[in-house]
Order: C-alpha cells, then structure tokens, then sequence
C-alpha cells in the first residue's frame, strides 16, 4: 500500500463516526391516540346499545370532544417535546376515556346524581395544564430551584382541609359555594419535585456519610433531618384529618427515593418495618381505621348479622360476577355498591362489566405508564431528573396497588380516587399535570443522544 493510501485510510478510521438522527416518533403517536379515542367512543356506544339498544344520543359530542382534547395535547408535545416517549400520552388519553364511559354508565343507574359531564369538565381542565406545563416548562431543571418554595406550598395545601367539616369520615376537601377540591392531590407533586430535588443534591452524604447500624448506612442527622422533617409533618398533619390512604402514598414515596438516591437496599426493609408498626397502631388506635381493617378481616360479617352486604362484600361480588370476560358493559350491577361506585370502587365495575380480561388489560395500561416513566428517568444523565421521574411513576404505581388492593380485599381500604378512571377533579386535573412532567423528562432523555451515537 503506498503511503497516500496508508494515510487515506488512517484518516478515514480517525473520522468520527455519521451522526444518528433519533426518529421522532410523533406519527406513531398520533395513531395510537386515533385508537385510544375510538375504543373510548366504542365503550361509550356499546353502553348505550345495551342500556337501550339504541345508540347514546351525545355519542358524537363524547367523541369530538374527546378527539379535540387528544389532539391538542399531541399538538403541544409536537411542538415543544418532539422527542418524548410516544405511548405516554395515549395510554392517558385511553385511561381517562375509559373513566368517562364508566361514570356515564353509573350516570344510567343515578339519573338524579351525574357526574360525566363534570368529569369531563374537569379532564378539559386537565388537558389545558397539560399543554400548558409542556409548552411552558422549556428545562425541568429549573424545578430543582424551587424545591423549598414547592414543599411550603404542598404543607400549606395539606393543613388547609383542617379548617373545613369531615366528609365521610376524612378532612381532605376543600368546599365553598358548592365548589370543591382535594388539595392532598397537588400537593403529591410539589413534594415529589422537593424530594427529588434534595436528594439530588445530598445523595452522597445520604449514601457514605455517618454510622452504620445493623445493615443500614445512617446519614448525618444535618443531612437526613430536614427531609424527615418535612415527611413527618406532612403525615402527620394528614393522620389528624384521617386520610390514610395519602398518609401511606406519601410515606411509599419517601421510601422509593431515598433507596433510588442512595442505591442502598437497607432503606426498603426500613421503609416496610415502619409502615408495618405504624398501620398496627394506626389501625388500633384510630376508630375510623379500625373499622376499615375490621371490614377487611370480615367483609361478609355484616351479612352474617342480617344487616345486609357492605361495600367492600358488594365489591367482591362484583368482582365474582365479572368471570373471564365480563358481563358487558352496561349490564352489572356494581352500582349496588352505594356512593362511591364511581370514585372510590370503580375499579369493580369494570372487573363486573369487562371480566378479569379488560381488568388485566387496564392494569397493563398502567404498568407500561409507569415502566415508561421509569425509563425516561434511567436514561437521564443528571440525578434530579432521573428521581423526578421515579418519583412521579411511583405516585401512579403506588396509587393504583393502594386502590385495587383495597376493592379486591388485598389491603384495607383507603380513601384514594384510581388514576383517570375514577369521579375526581383534583385527581384528575393532578394525573394529567404528571404525564406532562414525565412527558418533559423523556424528551429530555431521548434529546440528549440526538445527533450522536446512542449507546
């Protein structure tokens, strides 16, 4: 070989290697939430049909309106996330159609109490903070500046419902003039932005620094202190209004963090002998949660005593009736359950009426929501995005074991709404806040390899 084409070819090896462009992916999509929308609209006509054996009059209005929210949303993502993850938008959208054909369907058997026109309202309201949070929030990053004013104001937004009447047993609604909101439910996300904001910033004191006792590396008291802090008062100002079921999310999620931060597994056997002895006193202590654990260790006690079935029995009847394939939409009975069919137990209509088939399939839904927000974290370079995002998929993951543990008589019973599915503005208008920040994360994710060889 001559020395011009030694050189040529040294030349060519040091060369650095083509750029590859990362596919977008936006087309893809925009085809799933065109499947989203019309399996939505199919539930919502099959209802009808077997109601009444006609088409629902409003089923065009549902589906426009519905199709217009979904394009909106994927219109903001295209224009200022282009590179995010393309399935976390249509598994939102499908998720909170679903609900709105269930509560139209409980709507069928309360004709004096309907609630899909305002849930529909209210995942309008939700859709607007989507497209709004993508469009305005350029970095996440800038989040982690805020994290001390985002903790001021999750506290302040829990010690609020103390100075307004129980519902039902619980101090978590705020109510004037007919109009009401559950603050515990944004105040999920300012404290899932602080968490992961200060362990950002501490994770290696938090992992090397102070003793060791037994197997668990213990930080420093000046490290770990503020954030124990603000954990216990914020469950502990939601034991004095008896929300539990936010109590045990929150501690779920202090727990998650604190081992991702620190890579240490000690954490969780902490995070699991805690929650055990505080379920044990709580559940003992506090009337209103020992009933509820009395319920779950004998559902059909009150049959037994010719008082009629309750509504975790009701549930599980429910659940029964359902088998493999359900007995269609629109023909079960789960409305038998009392006021909370469609919030608290919505779940078992849709185990009655879609079987353990369509329950399956919701509960993949779910858990590719949250495996997606857990890759979009795992592949960030810097730590506060990569424990914002587990924080927030946590939230979801959590939510929904707390939720359909309780309605299957897994777990006691707690006080939470199921993600997009159930009757719940705030929890609504909350959901569609954490899709759009998990939706800024993974563009930031997949943006940071564009143009280069992804490893």
């Amino acid at each position: 070989m001559t020395k011009a084409g030694t050189r040529t070819a040294v030349a060519a090896a040091d060369a650095p290697a083509p750029a590859v462009r990362l596919p977008r992916r936006r087309g893809v999509e925009l085809a799933l939430l065109v499947v989203a929308v019309l399996l939505s609209v199919c539930g919502y006509c099959d209802v009808g049909l077997a109601r009444t054996g006609t088409l629902p009059p409003g089923a065009v209005g549902y589906g426009a309106g519905l199709g217009v929210l979904a394009l909106l949303a994927h219109l903001a993502v295209r224009w200022r996330a282009p590179y995010a993850d393309p399935l976390l938008l249509p598994i939102a959208v499908l998720l909170n159609g679903l609900g709105l054909v269930l509560i139209y369907r409980l709507d069928l058997e309360t004709p004096h109490d309907r609630a899909a026109p305002t849930q529909l309202v209210w995942s309008a309201l939700g859709v607007a903070l989507f497209a709004f949070v993508v469009a305005a929030l350029r970095d996440h990053r800038v989040l982690q500046r805020y994290s001390y004013v985002c903790v001021v104001a999750a506290l302040a937004l829990l010690t609020l419902p103390i100075l307004f009447p129980a519902v039902n047993g619980a101090r978590i609604w705020i109510r004037i003039a007919g109009f009401s909101i559950q603050p515990g439910e944004f105040a999920k996300v300012l404290l899932a932005v602080f968490f992961a904001a200060y362990l950002a910033a501490n994770r290696n004191a938090l992992a090397y620094a102070g003793r060791k006792v037994w197997w668990v590396q213990l930080p420093t008291g000046r490290v770990l202190g503020p954030i124990v802090t603000v954990w216990l008062l914020s469950v502990g100002v939601l034991i004095l209004e008896r929300d539990l079921g936010t109590s045990l999310l929150f501690f779920g999620l202090f727990v998650v963090l604190l081992y991702v931060a620190t890579g240490r597994t000690g954490w969780i056997a902490v995070g699991l002998l805690l929650a055990a002895l505080g379920a044990v006193a709580v559940g003992r202590l506090e009337p209103h949660v020992h009933a509820r654990v009395e319920d779950w260790l004998h559902p059909f006690a009150s049959i037994e005593a010719g008082q009629g079935p309750n509504q975790l029995a009701q549930s599980l009847f429910a659940f029964a009736a359902g088998g493999m394939l359900g007995t269609g939409l629109g023909l079960g009975h789960s409305v038998l359950i009392g006021f909370a069919a469609k919030s608290d137990f919505i779940l078992a209509t849709a185990g009655e009426e879609l079987g353990l088939a369509g329950l399956s399939a919701i509960f993949l839904l779910y858990g590719l929501l949250v495996e997606r927000g857990y890759r979009a974290g795992l592949s960030l370079r810097e730590p506060f995005g990569r424990l914002l995002a587990v924080g927030l998929a946590s939230i979801i993951a959590l939510q929904v074991f707390v939720i359909a543990g309780g309605v299957t008589g897994l777990i006691p019973l707690t006080g939470m709404a199921m993600p997009f599915l159930a009757q719940g503005g705030s929890s609504v208008v909350t959901n569609w806040a954490i899709v759009a920040l998990l939706i800024r994360v993974s563009h930031s994710a997949r943006r940071q390899y564009d143009g280069q060889v992804a490893p």
